[in-house]
C-alpha cells in the first residue's frame, strides 16, 4: 500500500498529507464513497457538521473494516453553534454521528466576524476544553484570516494545529500561508482543484501532458510539494483512485514555477471571503 507522508501537528498527533474530503457528497452516498477511499488507501477523512454527512463517514469506516484508530478524522463546528454551551452540544452530536468517542481534529468552520458580536475567542476556548479532555486529539480553525489568528494568539494560550483555507494555483493565499508557516500552524488547502476550474487551464494541461498525468494529479502534486495538506473529493471510484496516485512522480522546479505564476490573488477565489461570510444553518 502507498505510504502517504505525514505532518506532525503537535505532540504525537500526525496527519496524512493527502486525505479524502466529503464536502457536497450526498449523505446517502457518503458511506460508499468513504469505503472506496479507504479501500484505495486513504487514511485521512475530512467532514463537517454543515455537510450533513458525518454519519456516513463513520459508517464508511465501519463498512471498510478499518480500525478507527488507523483513520484520521476531521470535523468542524456548525456556524449556528458558536456560543460555548451550543458548541458543547454540537460537539457531542458530531461524536454521536461519527460513532466515535473522539475526533482527531476539530475545527471552528468559519470565524464569522460579523456574527456573535465578533466573538470567536470564547468558541476557541470551548474547543480547548475538548482538547483538554481528549475528545479532540487536536483543534484548529478553518477560513481564519491573519487578524483572526493574531487575535487568538493575543487572547488565548493554544496555537491552532491547522488553518484550513481556500488555496489552489489561482489563489495561493500566500500571506495566510506564510503566517501559518511562521507560527507553526499546518496549512490545509480546501478546494485544491479550484472546484475543477483548473483542469482546463493551458499551463496545467501542458504540464499534465509532459508528465503523463492527469491535470488533477498535477495540481495535487503541486500542493504536496509545497507542503500543503489536501483532501480532494469525488464519488467516482476511478477519480478517487487517481487522486491517490500522486506519490510516484515529481514536478520539476520549472513546472512548479509555471504553476505558481497562475496565482491571481484575491480575484482567484472560487469560494466565500471569510471577512464577510456569515451564513448560519440550523
Amino acid at each position: 500500500m502507498t505510504t502517504v507522508p505525514e505532518i506532525t501537528l503537535g505532540g504525537d498527533v500526525r496527519i496524512p498529507q493527502l486525505g479524502f474530503g466529503v464536502y457536497k457528497v450526498a449523505p446517502e452516498e457518503t458511506a460508499a464513497a468513504v469505503r472506496t477511499a479507504l479501500d484505495v488507501g486513504y487514511r485521512h477523512l475530512d467532514t463537517a457538521a454543515m455537510y450533513h454527512n458525518e454519519h456516513g463517514v463513520g459508517q464508511g469506516i465501519r463498512d471498510a473494516g478499518v480500525d478507527r484508530r488507523d483513520v484520521f478524522v476531521t470535523s468542524k463546528l456548525d456556524n449556528g453553534f458558536h456560543e460555548p454551551d451550543a458548541a458543547r452540544r454540537a460537539f457531542e452530536d458530531t461524536l454521536t454521528a461519527i460513532g466515535s468517542d473522539y475526533v482527531d481534529l476539530f475545527l471552528i468552520h468559519w470565524p464569522l466576524p460579523t456574527r456573535y458580536g465578533g466573538d470567536f475567542v470564547s468558541t476557541w476556548r470551548t474547543l480547548e476544553e475538548f482538547a483538554a479532555d481528549g475528545r479532540a486529539r487536536s483543534i484548529g480553525v478553518s477560513n481564519f484570516q491573519i487578524p483572526h489568528l493574531e487575535r487568538l494568539a493575543a487572547e488565548t494560550d493554544t496555537v491552532p494545529a491547522v488553518n484550513q483555507v481556500e488555496a489552489h494555483p489561482y489563489f495561493t493565499n500566500a500571506a495566510v500561508r506564510d503566517y501559518c508557516k511562521r507560527h507553526g500552524i499546518a496549512f490545509e488547502a480546501w478546494s485544491p482543484l479550484a472546484r475543477g476550474t483548473l483542469l482546463d487551464d493551458p499551463v496545467i494541461r501542458r504540464v499534465a501532458t509532459s508528465t503523463g498525468r492527469s491535470p488533477a494529479q498535477v495540481v495535487l502534486r503541486w500542493h504536496l510539494q509545497r507542503g500543503d495538506i489536501v483532501f480532494p473529493k469525488s464519488v467516482s471510484p476511478i477519480r478517487i483512485a487517481q487522486n491517490f496516485a500522486v506519490f510516484d512522480f515529481d514536478l520539476s522546479d520549472e513546472q512548479v514555477a509555471a504553476v505558481d505564476l497562475l496565482d491571481r490573488g484575491p480575484a482567484g477565489r472560487v469560494g466565500s471571503n471569510p471577512d464577510t461570510f456569515d451564513v448560519i444553518s440550523r
